[in-house]
């Protein structure tokens, strides 16, 4: 059995000073800081892998950091701001070794939604997610995350997807004033398709030939064997590692071909225009913000503006970076920390917030290339970071010439693969019901992103606790009606179990004895044990039996506690019938005893 990666202490009784030195001890410093357990054991072949990946990984952030900076609606050097805390502080809490942080599409989307372009409340968005995900982790509440069901979350992530991707289309056709929301996004951009430019979009389309064509090169290329000729190998590790730094090539070309036609004076592409230059400088968050029109803005002012986003986008954080270090922890065959997750993305993005950065989550497609290029260890991420901010520092001039039309063929190739329509013939196969919260979110998710994740999950909630409340029965006939429970006893099931136990035994002439078979039943609530002590009395009133049969140590205690009138109860169906067979009903109902057959 693969064992966790850390061991957690254990806490106690003892005496103080015992209490003390167990929160004290290795154990638990390797719980809070998860490098302790791995750094004692690094070695120079871990180096070597760290440093190739992180280097692969850097020059595939930078140019998806700029491009995700233009979904949120921000000026391309916030994508670059974000991207490179979480290699730093991730490296010292994180538990998986695969993971990066940093901006992602689905990210960016929800971001977008709630800042309306003012990186000011981007930042103090980014401070509070931050908060809120490492009070989750110190109060153990990642469970909330379980709620978000896969339905749901394969339906936010298509849409998602879709919206982001058409989101792009104004930008590969060189457009301007295309609004936000996506069905007028979508009727403006045919309405203005023939002011589309030429120059973006031959750029657009010609970058996203080759990135499409890279990709598709390396699915076909197939595994490698040593037996080809070294000819054939070399061109084949070639390809691979074009593919692997498709988008910096991408990125790098256009940047070329847009800063020659400058040069020459022929302005035919969009490009990002100017930027600022430097590492951004490292300060609190703001709490307050002043207009141009002179008006300041209160932190309960711009709490109340993001509303929603406080809570949506902790979670959608949460959720895309747990799920993602979940997925490669098990291909990669280790354990990783739920809550110890939930504070090392917390504290990123508190962090982050000192250096401008919006809120990052877990990106599925950088962690993918990390896990293939080799990486052994968290240090990956720093490699990473320190390329972001060597971008930063030296190349942030250069970037104004990055045409936008290249950016959107980075982003659109990279969200295509999340648009994943073979879910919907595997949920309607596995259980149709569930594409009803799929459908739901990936609908409403067009209206707004956040109210088809809400109402997504509020369909799952329904159908979660219908399924409670009305519990699957089966019913078979014994001369006695057997009646077994195939889900757990809670109070929401307990009026539908009183209204069949009426409908098939009390209210039938004669009245009916019902052996219940509770095998399935591992706990009792106070109004399931109310309700059980009014069916007794009425069984008992109509001179018939109720006995209980299979009942779980536990709940046979909470029955006997709850000193029910007439409790009759057996260890097996048959011993159940036998017992029936041999009451006599023709007695007063006070003077039928409790039963027990061994």
């Amino acid at each position: 059995m693969m064992q966790p990666l850390v061991d957690r202490p254990v806490l106690t009784g003892g005496s103080a000073r015992d209490r003390l030195a167990t929160c004290l001890s290795l154990a638990t410093l390797k719980m809070w800081f998860p490098i302790l357990g791995w750094l004692p054991r690094y070695n120079r072949t871990w180096l070597q892998m760290d440093l190739i990946a992180g280097a692969t990984v850097g020059l595939t952030t930078v140019p998806q950091a700029l491009a995700y900076a233009e979904v949120a609606g921000l000026p391309v050097q916030y994508g670059l701001y974000s991207a490179f805390m979480g290699g730093f502080i991730y490296c010292i809490f994180g538990t998986s070794k695969d993971i990066t942080l940093g901006p992602t599409a689905i990210m960016s989307l929800l971001c977008a939604d709630y800042i309306e372009h003012d990186p000011v409340y981007a930042v103090l968005l980014t401070f509070l997610c931050g908060v809120i995900q490492a009070s989750m982790a110190v109060l153990r509440l990642g469970f909330l995350l379980d709620f978000i069901s896969y339905p749901v979350i394969k339906g936010f992530t298509c849409a998602a997807a879709v919206t982001i991707g058409f989101g792009q289309v104004k930008n590969l056709l060189g457009l301007r004033g295309i609004p936000q929301q996506f069905f007028l996004q979508v009727y403006y951009t045919f309405h203005n398709i023939a002011q589309a430019r030429v120059g973006d979009v031959v750029l657009g389309l010609f970058c996203l030939l080759l990135l499409v064509s890279l990709t598709v090169m390396t699915r076909t290329l197939g595994p490698g064997s040593d037996d080809l000729p070294v000819h054939v190998r070399a061109a084949r590790g070639l390809v691979r590692g074009l593919a692997t730094v498709r988008n910096a090539l991408v990125v790098v070309a256009a940047t070329c071909v847009a800063y020659s036609w400058e040069l020459s004076g022929h302005h035919s592409f969009t490009i990002t225009g100017e930027t600022s230059q430097g590492l951004p400088p490292f300060q609190p968050p703001p709490f307050s913000e002043t207009t141009p029109n002179g008006t300041v803005i209160s932190f309960s002012d711009m709490a109340q503006d993001l509303g929603g986003g406080l809570a949506v986008i902790p979670l959608m954080g949460l959720l895309e970076s747990i799920a993602i270090a979940k997925a490669f922890a098990s291909q990669n065959d280790y354990r990783i920390d739920g809550n110890q997750e939930l504070f090392a993305i917390g504290l990123t993005n508190i962090l982050g917030s000192f250096v401008s950065a919006y809120p990052v989550t877990g990106s599925f497609g950088r962690t993918a290339v990390n896990s293939q290029s080799g990486v052994c260890s968290p240090a990956g991420g720093v490699v990473t970071g320190t390329i972001v901010l060597l971008s930063l520092a030296f190349l942030m001039p250069l970037f104004r010439y990055i045409p936008k039309a290249s950016l959107a063929a980075v982003i659109i190739c990279a969200v295509a693969p999340m648009v994943d329509v073979r879910v919907v013939a595997q949920l309607w196969t596995v259980r149709r019901l569930d594409l009803l919260p799929f459908l739901v979110t990936f609908l409403v998710s067009f209206w707004q992103v956040q109210y088809g994740i809400v109402g997504g999950v509020l369909v799952s909630m329904v159908m979660l606790l219908h399924a409670i409340a009305r519990p699957k029965l089966k019913v078979s006939d014994h001369d006695v009606l057997v009646i077994e429970l195939n889900s757990g006893l809670n109070f929401p099931a307990t009026e539908y179990i009183s209204k069949v136990l009426y409908t098939e035994a009390l209210l039938v002439s004669p009245p009916r004895s019902v052996v219940l078979d509770c095998h399935h039943i591992s706990s009792l609530d106070f109004t399931v044990v109310q309700e059980l002590r009014d069916l007794l009395r009425q069984f008992q009133l109509r001179k018939a039996g109720l006995v209980f049969c299979s009942l779980s140590h536990a709940m046979l205690e909470v029955l006997l506690v709850a000193d029910l009138p007439g409790l009759m109860h057996t260890e097996s169906v048959e011993a159940a019938l036998q017992a029936l067979s041999e009451l006599n009903f023709t007695e007063e109902p006070d003077l039928v005893q409790p039963l027990l057959a061994k």
